[in-house]
């Protein structure tokens, strides 16, 4: 069965996605010159920035060349990160290179024969009893010519590579291998190091200590993938230096600096490589694309690139699923460029959480678009603070209320509210039929009597623009399409509320009322019966007041709860006649659109007079059939009841 919302791997990308060929072809070059043997080049870039990918475009590129040039290039990558630490780093890299070097001698030649002799001569002079006195034989034993053999190469001289002299000794024989007739097929080694940066003190130093150590060697290469930064941090830390002041080089970076001839920056990405790498993220989860569709896309975002077009450019078929993946990236891109300043891992940490969040979303019955639950998670992840004040909102039960004022805060009287102005304001306005038929005017009136829906939204927008209560993040979110259904999110916010561990609760009610509004609201009957008529008519008159607030903003901003709420307004309203005109205002404000038939039917059983208003509201507001022939069938119910 396929994954609809798949997650995007943390492995480094076989395919350039970042435009990072050049930076990978311009250290080929410096492994690649002579004049420059041996060379250590440095790969300096935060974390997430995406030299690992670098290295492996390196890689790439070495063996592209490496096939047309007189000899093999041997290609060793290494972690410091993950060696073990009951090895030691310094071994852990000699290691690795020995064993590279290893696989490289023929034993059916005499001449490799010969070889493998000087290779194992060199290997005595490492001491490895930190590895073979360990309980179980270690990936580092496992690497050497034979776990039988190690034993017997185990050296506890003194003389090895914690001396001067056993540095030097190793050095020269080194360097000798290398220049052997066994090795001849080789032109040269280059070692890749990835991840330093994230080691230890102790491990960054006798990583580049074993470094220099080869660097003596004619044939020698290493490319340093790692934050420059943050390895100098640890070689002063590990040493105990100060840092240098404006006027001098930091020592730790001059020690950094006698081992790596020179550093190429990483460059963060760009905002058209934001929007080309979201893109194609986006069209790489998606398994309806084939593989020659993708490539072809690669192809065309470097072009653009090197073009300075933009991905207007590319062409995709009008309503298809890549139109849709341009339109998510170029509304992303904007905020995540800014906020995650161009990091590669971060925004593939972003899609990978949203698709996380869609996936689990999709499966509690929360069927949102792509574009609504990426907007949700700009909030959730970059604006924390906003995202807060919104779940203040749903515990409030204000959430549409607000998301509307800002709505009109941030666009104004756009097209998403002008579709509702009608339906927004009847609430407020509508307290006669005349407002039904102003709903369905289709000229214009005069400027000087215009209708009050259109003034109330004018009104409205006026107001909002000045509000001050909104962050300039939230309005610059609320810009960001789609507009979002307060009704349709709510769930989805109380998901996202739990991942983060955050109670929604709401705290403008006092908490001796809590239990009894989580229970007037619960669908479950033993709830709501639990509250008793004796229980409501005991509260006193503020908390009566109080709960038929709380419960009227709840049935506005969860609508689909009416089934049970507007059944507790109507008990509170019989049972406490003093809060009937707050009740009658809590039901004009459910909006029209959200009114269930079996809503309207519930007031057939009241009183006519006090609750009319109610139905004229939404009559005024409504066009569906069925919620108008209901409301027909009620007002018939009172006339032929009250005689009128």
């Amino acid at each position: 069965m396929a994954n609809l919302f798949p997650l995007l791997s943390d492995e480094p990308a076989i395919q350039d996605l970042l435009a990072f060929r050049a930076v990978a072809e311009t250290i080929a070059d410096a492994l690649f010159d002579d004049a420059l043997d041996p060379v250590a080049v440095g790969l300096s870039g935060a974390w997430g920035s995406g030299k690992t990918s670098v290295l492996e475009l390196v890689k790439s590129e070495i063996e592209e060349r490496s096939a047309t040039s007189d000899g093999k290039v041997l290609v060793i990558s290494t972690q410091p990160w993950a060696y073990d630490p009951a090895v030691g780093p310094k071994e852990s890299l000699i290691a690795e290179v020995l064993a590279g070097l290893n696989e490289e001698f023929n034993t059916e030649d005499p001449i490799g024969k010969a070889g493998l002799e000087a290779f194992r001569k060199l290997v005595k002079k490492v001491n490895w009893s930190k590895a073979v006195k360990m309980a179980t034989r270690t990936a580092i034993t496992m690497q050497l010519p034979k776990v039988d053999d190690v034993f017997d190469l185990v050296s506890d001289d003194p003389e090895v590579l914690g001396t001067e002299k056993g540095m030097a000794a190793f050095r020269e024989d080194f360097e000798d291998l290398l220049a052997d007739p066994a090795l001849e097929h080789l032109s040269r080694v280059v070692v890749l190091v990835d991840d330093l940066d994230r080691c230890l003190p102790d491990t960054v130093v006798d990583t580049l200590e074993a470094i220099r150590l080869f660097l003596s060697a004619k044939g020698m290469s290493f490319v340093i993938a790692a934050d420059e930064d943050r390895v100098a941090e640890a070689i002063q830390q590990k040493f105990g230096a100060s840092p240098g002041n404006s006027d001098e080089e930091d020592p730790a970076k001059l020690y950094l600096h006698k081992i790596v001839q020179t550093t190429i920056p990483l460059p963060a990405l760009s905002r058209f490589d934001t929007e080309a790498y979201l893109f194609l993220l986006l069209a790489k989860s998606d398994n309806g694309i084939g593989n020659a569709t993708y490539e072809e896309l690669v192809s065309q975002c470097n072009d653009l690139r090197i073009g300075g077009g933009s991905l207007d450019d590319i062409e995709v078929q009008e309503g298809g699923v890549l139109g849709a993946h341009l339109i998510t990236s170029a509304r992303l891109t904007p905020i995540l460029y800014e906020k995650f300043h161009g990091n590669p891992r971060r925004i593939k940490r972003f899609l990978n959480d949203l698709n996380v969040r869609r996936a689990i979303s999709s499966r509690r019955g929360f069927m949102l678009k792509a574009d609504e639950v990426a907007k949700l998670m700009v909030l959730e992840r970059i604006l924390t603070d906003d995202f807060s004040t919104v779940l203040n909102w749903l515990a409030s039960n204000q959430l549409r209320d607000k998301l509307e004022a800002l709505e009109l805060a941030a666009n104004g009287g756009g097209q998403s509210n002008a579709d509702t102005a009608d339906t927004a304001d009847t609430a407020d306005t509508a307290d006669t039929a005349d407002t039904a038929d102003t709903a369905d005017t289709v000229k214009e009136p005069p400027a000087k009597e215009k209708r009050p829906s259109v003034r109330k939204l004018e009104e409205k927008t006026s107001a909002a623009s000045q509000d001050d209560t909104f962050t300039d993040t939230l309005r610059r979110w609320a810009k960001l399409p789609p507009v979002l259904d307060a009704t349709a999110i709510s769930g989805y916010l109380y998901l996202a509320a739990s991942f983060a561990k955050i109670e929604v609760i709401d705290t403008g009610l006092p908490e001796r009322l809590r239990d009894v509004a989580a229970a007037l609201s619960s669908s479950l009957k033993i709830d709501r019966a639990g509250v008793t008529d004796a229980a409501l008519m005991a509260l006193p008159d503020p908390d009566a007041h109080a709960l038929v607030s709380h419960l009227g903003r709840r049935t506005r901003d969860q609508p689909s709860l009416q089934k049970f709420t507007v059944e507790s307004l109507l008990r509170m309203a019989e049972q406490r006649p003093a809060t009937l005109p707050n009740v009658v205002a809590a039901l004009k404000g459910l909006p029209a659109g959200e009114v269930e038939t079996a809503t309207i039917i519930k007031l057939r059983s009241q009183d006519a007079a006090s609750f009319r208003p109610v139905l004229v509201t939404w009559k005024a507001a409504t066009n569906d059939p069925q919620l108008l022939r209901a409301i027909g069938i009620i007002e018939e119910a009172w006339s032929g009841s009250h005689g009128n």
